[in-house]
């Protein structure tokens, strides 16, 4: 009897994509064929949402399967313990080759300092927990200065086979960086923003770059991966590949023709902030900031911006996604040509969204808009023909290490917080009716005194969203008040529902408590 062969699992993931900019997701200008086509040959989740709405705590949460809360990469700067395993560790520990081709974020890539700290005096011991063991220095910039090519210790996080991608736009580092260098002996030039080619875009973090659309990181990430995937010709050992493009992050800098293939007049600022009937104090605070001409407290901090800065990151938003797009064509058409695409389960994903244009604000923060938190997630598996083109019942970024465990035959370990959704793409019933939503500050921002804490509770028809220490939060009907504009929080109608969905949230709350390990005796 012939025994079938284990899956493959080819995952492609951005950085700060929203899940309506996509072509497959609805949206009008963007053109995205090539995720489209993996869309019509599977399931498109519409109603997916990230564990926390960062980059390094939500990717964290990603490869564990459990809240930032248990993992402990809260927010960014934060490291993941090299204590903690991964479902990559598990299918590694199963037979699996493993790959990650691009960014990890799992480790700090950059040496800035926290910013919006108060300081803390503490006694001769500085912590309430003993230094993790490990280094931590694998993103680091520091690693990556000299010419020689760095030699990550593996497994990292459970990959065998990494090649590195840190930080954002056409300056990256890692490995991709060292093989800038070696094959542009003009880098320094290229990378110089005295070179920067003419534009009359007024976008902050606007930046036309002089580096060629073929050394760019997207082009450098589709490469590699298409390299890798064709090197697996003639062999049957099942992979994972983790293929992740920095883009379409800020700053809004696509190179060559992808500069210019949108322009900003055919984009629309549908929901501007005089939309909202009610602001909270955050959203009232940033607008401030753009009328008093102040600036972000990070680069990677939400500000508020005019109707042509917003079209214009739009259209450079819209570049970055196309060339994203024109790379994941020539992997789909790698994976075609390894012979392994009747057996490859292909998964497209984002680690967070971006507000891009919502109530006027760019970028990411704590405000919980459905913008920054509803990613795309599209499976698409091979196997199962007849799985549905779409799921419109709630899932998290903690479901992905459970769903994928549960698709190659492999237990999980214990202390997983997400349900698997093999039964959604099998046209069974709702995996949850309720989600949660983390967030944790690295630092004070937006006149708050302290970081901010926040828990949001998601159920088909409500988002709840309570902050540390403060008074006011946020209650919108989800079904009648989609774009969530009429903030119902101290509406007295709705007082019976807030209290309802608190105690919901509390008990979500509950049932992320870390339980491993688990006890070895009674006492």
């Amino acid at each position: 009897m012939a025994v079938s062969r284990k899956p493959n699992f080819l995952y492609l993931i951005t950085d700060q994509q929203r899940a309506d900019w996509l072509g497959c997701y609805g949206h009008p200008v963007v053109k995205t064929p090539n995720i489209d086509r993996i869309a019509k040959n599977g399931t498109r989740f519409d109603d997916f949402h990230v564990a926390l709405p960062v980059c390094m705590p939500n990717r964290a949460s990603l490869v564990t399967g459990r809240y930032p809360s248990a993992h402990g990469l809260r927010h960014n700067g934060c490291n993941l313990s090299e204590r903690a395993n991964t479902f990559v560790d598990v299918l590694a520990a199963s037979g699996y080759d493993t790959a990650a081709i691009g960014k990890s974020h799992l480790q700090s890539f950059t040496d800035s300092k926290p910013v919006g700290r108060k300081p803390f005096e503490t006694g001769p011991i500085a912590e309430a927990w003993k230094p993790e063991p490990g280094s931590y220095n694998e993103e680091a910039p520091d690693s990556y200065q000299s010419d020689a090519l760095y030699k990550i210790t593996t497994p990292y996080y459970g990959y065998r086979h990494i090649e590195m991608v840190t930080g954002h736009g056409d300056r990256c580092g890692g490995h991709y960086g060292q093989w800038f260098r070696r094959t542009h002996p003009d880098w320094r030039e290229l990378h110089d923003p005295a070179n920067e080619l003419a534009h009359n875009y007024t976008c902050p973090q606007a930046y036309r770059t002089p580096v060629p659309e073929e050394s760019y990181p997207t082009a450098w990430i589709g490469d590699r991966t298409a390299d890798w995937l064709r090197s697996r010709n003639g062999d049957d050992t099942p992979f994972f590949a983790f293929v992740s493009f920095p883009d379409p992050h800020h700053p809004f800098n696509p190179p060559g023709k992808y500069w210019s293939m949108y322009d900003p007049s055919d984009f629309e600022v549908s929901l501007p902030y005089s939309a909202h009937q009610n602001p909270n104090p955050i959203m009232r605070r940033i607008k401030e900031m753009w009328e008093n001409g102040e600036s972000s407290p990070l680069m990677q901090t939400a500000f508020y911006a005019d109707d042509q800065e917003l079209r214009e990151a739009m259209a450079l938003t819209a570049g970055m996604i196309t060339m994203i797009d024109d790379q994941v064509g020539k992997i789909m058409q790698a994976l075609e040509e390894s012979g392994h695409a009747d057996n490859t389960v292909v998964i497209f994903n984002s680690d967070h969204g971006d507000y891009m244009g919502d109530f006027n604000l760019l970028l990411k923060g704590m405000l919980q808009l459905r913008g920054l938190t509803r990613v795309p997630f599209i499976w698409s598996d091979p196997s199962n023909p007849a799985q549905p083109d779409r799921c419109d019942g709630l899932a998290s970024t903690v479901d992905v290490s459970a769903t994928i465990l549960d698709r190659a035959g492999v237990n999980p370990y214990w202390g997983m917080q997400g349900k698997s959704l093999l039964p959604a793409v099998s046209g069974a019933a709702e995996t949850r009716d309720a989600l949660l939503i983390e967030h944790h500050d690295g630092g004070a921002r937006y006149d708050l005194d302290e970081p901010a804490r926040i828990r949001t509770l998601l159920t088909r028809k409500w988002r709840l969203t309570i902050y540390k220490n403060v008074e006011w939060g946020e209650l919108y009907d989800r079904e009648t008040d989609p774009e969530e504009i009429r903030n119902l929080w101290d509406d007295p109608e709705y007082a019976d529902t807030r209290g309802r969905l608190s105690e919901r949230l509390v008990r979500e709350m509950m049932a992320v408590m870390d339980e491993s390990p688990r006890a070895e005796h009674v006492a």
